[in-house]
């Protein structure tokens, strides 16, 4: 694909553009979208028109951008997060019910903890999990648990990446990333919401590398903790067995 004057080629102006949305930001104006992708202004007019052409972008009645349902459709192919989501969903209902506490999947991609699934539960503790959202690594217990049991390759690289962060927010880390690879799961309590607490174990395959996590957050001044810990044990066995079943 040709590169614009600038050196950047027009694949990555369009990644840009699509990656412009967040939560916060659902939709947005061509300018907005045009200043956030750092795309000039005539171009992002021309690329929006031609995404909302193919169904990847589209247009409220305002005139606002948001994202297309052509993206979710192609995403929903995606054959790990597709199978994941599925084989889970029973042990996440589960949870769901027996706990009445939020509960989410998550994987780790491009060292943020990316949510594939969450379920809601009205009267639930404070969550900012979304699905489709970015959560960072060593806020969460969902990114510490996945770190612990990450392949060391990617564990070492993400430390190295985040020297800097991971001293200040865990002064003694790798300490405490042996001790989850020992309990099998993490806990951490106040990073996100100085009231609740998350709680994560791993979805381990052969080599016990973690292929995702399922986790809660709990009221920090309730006594679920144990019981959510205990219940995200079984499902993340369940999950694992089941994933491996479908290989």
């Amino acid at each position: 694909m040709a590169n614009s004057p600038s050196g950047d080629s027009m694949l990555d102006r369009l990644v840009r553009i699509l990656d412009s949305f967040d939560a916060d930001q659902p939709t947005l104006t061509v300018t907005a979208l045009a200043r956030r992708a750092a795309v000039p202004r005539a171009t992002a007019y021309r690329l929006v028109e031609e995404l909302v052409s193919h169904g990847l972008l589209a247009r409220n009645d305002d005139g606002e951008i948001r994202l297309g349902l052509r993206l979710w459709e192609l995403s929903n192919r995606a054959s790990l997060t597709r199978d994941l989501r599925l084989l889970a969903l029973p042990y996440m209902e589960d949870i769901n019910q027996l706990l009445q506490q939020n509960t989410q999947l998550s994987i780790l991609h491009e060292d943020e903890v990316l949510i594939v699934e969450r379920l809601s539960r009205p009267g639930a503790a404070v969550n900012q999990a979304h699905v489709a959202g970015r959560m960072p690594v060593l806020r969460t217990s969902m990114g510490m648990a996945l770190l612990a049991f990450a392949p060391s390759h990617l564990g070492e690289g993400f430390l190295q990446r985040h020297q800097q962060e991971a001293l200040a927010q865990h002064p003694d880390l790798r300490r405490t990333l042996a001790h989850i690879r020992l309990t099998g799961y993490a806990t951490l309590a106040g990073f996100t919401d100085p009231e609740t607490t998350g709680a994560a174990v791993p979805i381990l395959d052969e080599h016990r590398h973690a292929v995702a996590v399922i986790s809660v957050v709990v009221p920090t001044d309730s006594d679920l903790l144990p019981a959510a810990v205990m219940a995200l044990r079984t499902a993340a066995g369940g999950i694992a067995r089941s994933l491996a079943g479908a290989a």
